[in-house]
């Protein structure tokens, strides 16, 4: 999209109006990312090289007394010392609007290429003797260098505006401390069934060393994916944090639509369910943020005392209330092997059907099957209409599914806010504690909820959005009445619940309580 790969710049023959393109992108929701690297092309008319030549910000030779030049995508290259806080402050400036012609609040940016990549050096990137900043050599720093352009992008982009945002920055190179800045990726995987099979213990193990905004090219970077496959990857990457597909420029088009039908209306239903399940996932990277636990965990990391699963790989949590048990063999019609850990229900997400474990059997498949369950004793928020985008559905109102346990239990939690600026960290928050015990369903605000005046600006933001659907899955006894209380206030919904051996759900339509409210639901 650049000049001539001269970052920070575009090519106006493809881009004469690159502002206009942001603001009909953002009309609908949409954000723009754009690929900045950290090779700086070797141009004297060039602005960004310019400047950092005449400050001195480019890493230097072995020797210390010229530029590092090196070959990559712009031809002869530099690269700015990111351990120099002056350079990294400099590179973080020319972010700012003011900076980056043609870039408006909704572009946001992928750092590739940051490892560093360097095609004419050794091992493909810098030289482990050229100098650094404070005379460290490159040796001493290569696997932070990445790290440090991550966080140079990720602060230009959040000081942009006044007040401050959250920036949007994916990142090729990663080391401990990148997930403070972005997300991050498995890298240029191929478009074959061995590749989509290790992407769950890849990403899985990101997860587990703290790199949770994680996920792997949907689809395969390299090579063209059949139909199939093609599906299969769409069904199991919306279970990634990070969720995309990406493809080499030579491979053939592969939007959703180019396969036709069925694999279409698969993969619509797969992004579908991903956008759906929206709540949760926003309220298990709130939990990520707090407390360092996966977003996608290993099954052992969830029951350790099934020692017999701690090798699991094809199936796994998403957070403490989804199994993931993904197909990934090129035979779509090869049942798959479902172990359901521990003395609890379980039960399939979308149809409710409910199995107790500990289970051990074969699934039947075809390719519009996935197969996820829902664990009991769990509440999992979500959003049911379709929209183009999520900044759409912002204030949508919430559907709650709760997944009774043995016991007649379940519990669960929901976490709103702005999704934009760090208001959150002044309590602008909706946090709601939900327990279903004894037939009644309760919100509570969480510990950290705390009266404040962004708090109160927030409630008011969320005002009108409500719980417009309450299911509840596995009760045993005919239900015919649903009593809410909510500010004081008293009223009854007739149901029809015949139990569970006749249905497979209890759902009380529109309960009309508000998110932020406290409120009950007793069911008799």
């Amino acid at each position: 999209h650049t000049d001539g790969k001269r970052y920070f710049t575009w090519d106006s023959g493809k881009f004469p109006d690159p502002v206009a393109m942001q603001q009909k992108l953002a009309y609908n929701g949409h954000q723009l990312v754009t690929v900045v690297d950290p090779h700086i092309k070797r141009d004297t008319g060039y602005r960004i090289w310019k400047e950092a030549n005449d400050k001195g910000y480019f890493v230097k030779n072995k020797e210390g007394n010229d530029n590092f030049q090196g070959w990559c995508w712009p031809g002869d290259s530099n690269w700015v010392d990111y351990l120099n806080p002056e350079a990294a402050s400099w590179i973080s400036r020319q972010f700012h609007l003011d900076k980056y012609n043609g870039s408006t609040p909704n572009l946001f940016v992928w750092n590739d290429m940051n490892e560093p990549s360097v095609f004419n050096g050794p091992e493909i990137s810098m030289d482990k003797d050229i100098k650094h900043h404070g005379g460290w050599e490159h040796r001493d720093l290569h696997n932070i260098f990445g790290m440090l352009y991550h966080k140079a992008t990720a602060d230009g982009l959040r000081t942009r505006e006044s007040p401050n945002k959250r920036p949007f920055v994916l990142s090729r190179a990663y080391f401990a401390g990148s997930q403070r800045y972005g997300a991050v990726w498995t890298g240029d995987n191929a478009a074959n069934w061995e590749h989509l099979r290790a992407s769950i213990p890849m990403v899985l193990s990101n997860n587990v060393a703290g790199m949770h905004f994680a996920g792997a090219d949907v689809g395969g970077f390299f090579g063209n994916p059949t139909p199939e496959l093609m599906t299969r990857w769409y069904q199991l990457g919306i279970w990634y944090p990070f969720f995309r597909a990406h493809a080499h420029i030579d491979t053939k088009r592969r939007e959703p639509w180019v396969f036709g039908e069925p694999y279409l209306s698969h993969i619509r239903s797969a992004i579908r369910e991903r956008y759906r399940l929206l709540p949760y996932w926003y309220t298990l990277f709130r939990e990520a943020s707090l407390t360092g636990m996966p977003l996608v965990r290993p099954v052992w990391m969830e029951f350790p005392q099934e020692t017999s699963m701690f090798s699991e790989d094809s199936s796994f949590m998403v957070g403490s209330a989804i199994m993931v048990i993904p197909a990934t063999d090129a035979d779509t019609s090869m049942p798959i092997d479902v172990r359901l850990p521990t003395q609890e229900n379980w039960y399939d997400i979308r149809s409710h059907a409910a199995y107790i474990g500990p289970l051990k059997r074969q699934f039947a498949t075809d390719l519009a099957t996935t197969l996820v369950f829902a664990r009991g004793g769990s509440i999992i928020p979500t959003r049911e209409r379709h929209r183009g985008s999520s900044e759409l559905m912002r204030r949508d109102p919430i559907t709650l599914y709760v997944y009774v346990s043995q016991t007649g239990t379940a519990t669960g939690r929901l976490y709103l806010d702005d999704g934009e600026t760090y208001n959150y960290q002044n309590g602008a928050f909706i946090e709601r504690e939900l327990s279903f015990e004894n037939a009644k369903l309760t919100s509570r605000p969480s510990v950290r909820t705390a009266s404040s005046p962004a708090q109160l600006e927030f409630l008011k933001a969320m005002s009108k959005v409500r719980v417009e659907r309450i299911v509840i899955v596995g009760m045993r006894n005919p239900l015919t009445k649903a009593v809410v209380v909510e500010n004081g206030q008293t009223r009854t919904i007739e149901l029809s619940y015949a139990g569970h051996k006749l249905d497979s759900e209890c759902t009380i339509r529109d309960p009309a309580v508000l998110v932020g409210n406290d409120w009950e639901v007793t069911l008799s």
